[in-house]
C-alpha cells in the first residue's frame, strides 16, 4: 500500500500561514491539496511541530506521534 507522506513541518508551515487551525483532518488535508481524496496519508516525522493539533490521518510514523502528542496534541488513525 502506498501512503501519501505529509511532514511534521509541512503541519507547522500550514499553521504558520493560517491555513490550519486546531484540527487537521483528511479534508482538510485534501483542500490544502497535500493529498487527494483516493490517498492514504501517513504523517511522518521530519520537522518541528509547535502546535497542539488534533491530527487525523490513516499511518503515523512512531516519531510524529511522539511529536503530536508532546506538543499537547491528538493522534486519529482512520
Amino acid at each position: 500500500v502506498a501512503y501519501q507522506g505529509i511532514n511534521l513541518d509541512t503541519l507547522q508551515f500550514m499553521v504558520d500561514n493560517g491555513i490550519f487551525t486546531d484540527t487537521v483532518d483528511f479534508t482538510s488535508l485534501v483542500d490544502a491539496r497535500l493529498a487527494t481524496k483516493n490517498d492514504l496519508v501517513k504523517i511522518l516525522g521530519r520537522g518541528v511541530l509547535k502546535s497542539k493539533l488534533k491530527v487525523s490521518a490513516h499511518k503515523f510514523t512512531e516519531t510524529a506521534k511522539l511529536a503530536i502528542e508532546n506538543a499537547g496534541g491528538e493522534v486519529v488513525i482512520l
